[in-house]
């Protein structure tokens, strides 16, 4: 290159504009500020939300601030809770479990079942639950990370399935209360109580809290856990960028039934007795749901934190024994809930916009 356009080239460099390109947020607004802490912060508004209707339930009813209430509205949410923990991790990957309640009951009969029925000694029983509850996770992760199904239709007809295999096993035989005290104790075992601070605690709800304390260190601070949100902000970008992201869906799916069995366990410590029609078979999937997206994760995936889903199963519980004690109708309670669902997705779709 000649000295001639070479001078030319750099005057013109010269003259040309020298400023970077910014993709700096330069929206400074109180409200803005605001949208962008919760972006960051996902268990802030369930929180908030728990704190406040803590506060307001304890100006209205006088006896609300009693000692055991905490305990108590513990104590109502272990299973939900933990059937929550399930539904969270398959939610953060943009899938969805309508068949968690089911795989809880029915891991419940099988432990009843094998230890009644074939003589099986209880703490192997329950092993054989967990794992049958473990398989039926991995079956429907198989189905939608192999077979590319959606989760939704996936879970749905696993959901009947297993609602059928349950009460076809059972043959929709209960098992009392008073026998599983008398001969299988152990599977009574997350029903067992003990005081603490002047109240009583379950050992269900020591479960709860440390299965949440757990999940959230594994979801924020493993490989695994990161892998997680990826897959559920995006798929395609996380498989290139190394993510296995068919062995992520089974495993997610998987260990989501594992707690399900889990659940079932303590369903046994928390209600006595072994039933093939426990409610939860039903409702417990749409009570896992509202505790995940009351608890702020977002149904879309990637974002949203298990604090969260523990926050969103407590206003729940909050919201029914505050109700129950006004002595409202119990309608009440189904109207407000499904206006905090309606308003907790509305505020989820706000904070997107950051």
């Amino acid at each position: 290159m000649s000295d001639s356009s070479s001078s030319s080239y750099e005057s013109a460099a010269a003259g040309s504009p020298q400023a970077v390109a910014k993709f700096e947020d330069e929206q400074t607004s109180l409200l803005h500020k605001i949208q962008h802490w919760l972006h960051q912060t996902p268990s802030a508004v369930p929180m908030i939300v728990l704190l406040l209707s803590i506060v307001i339930f304890g100006l209205l009813a006088g006896n609300f601030f009693r000692a055991g209430t905490l305990s108590l509205i513990l104590q109502q949410i272990a299973v939900v809770g933990i059937l929550g923990c399930a539904q969270s991790i398959v939610i953060l990957t943009a899938g969805i479990d309508l068949s968690v309640g089911a795989m809880a009951v029915f891991s419940s009969v099988i432990m009843g079942m094998f230890t009644f029925r074939y003589g099986i000694p209880s703490p192997i029983s329950v092993l054989i639950g967990l794992a049958a509850g473990t398989a039926m996770g991995a079956a429907n992760g198989w189905l939608v990370a192999r077979m590319k199904l959606p989760p939704f239709i996936v879970t749905l007809g696993t959901w009947q399935i297993i609602i059928a295999a349950n009460y076809l096993y059972s043959a929709n035989e209960t098992i009392r209360s008073q026998d599983i005290e008398t001969q299988a104790p152990f599977l009574q075992f997350w029903g067992w109580t003990f005081r603490l601070a002047g109240t009583t605690v379950s050992l269900g709800v020591i479960l709860l809290v440390l299965i949440v304390l757990v999940m959230a260190f594994v979801l924020k601070q493993t490989a695994w856990g990161r892998h997680v949100y990826a897959v559920g902000d995006d798929a395609e970008a996380a498989k290139l960028s190394g993510v296995q992201v068919n062995k992520m869906l089974i495993s997610v799916y998987a260990l989501a039934g594992f707690f399900c069995a889990i659940a079932g366990w303590v369903m046994i410590g928390r209600f006595g007795s072994v039933s093939p029609s426990a409610s939860t078979g039903v409702l417990g999937n749409i009570q896992s749901i509202t505790a995940v997206v009351i608890g702020g994760i977002s149904l879309f995936g990637g974002r949203g934190s298990i604090l969260g889903m523990f926050f969103g199963a407590a206003i729940v519980g909050v919201f029914e024994l505050g109700l129950r004690m006004l002595g409202t109708d119990p309608q009440w309670t189904y109207l407000l809930i499904g206006a905090l669902i309606i308003g907790a997705v509305a505020i989820d779709q706000w904070i997107r916009k950051v």
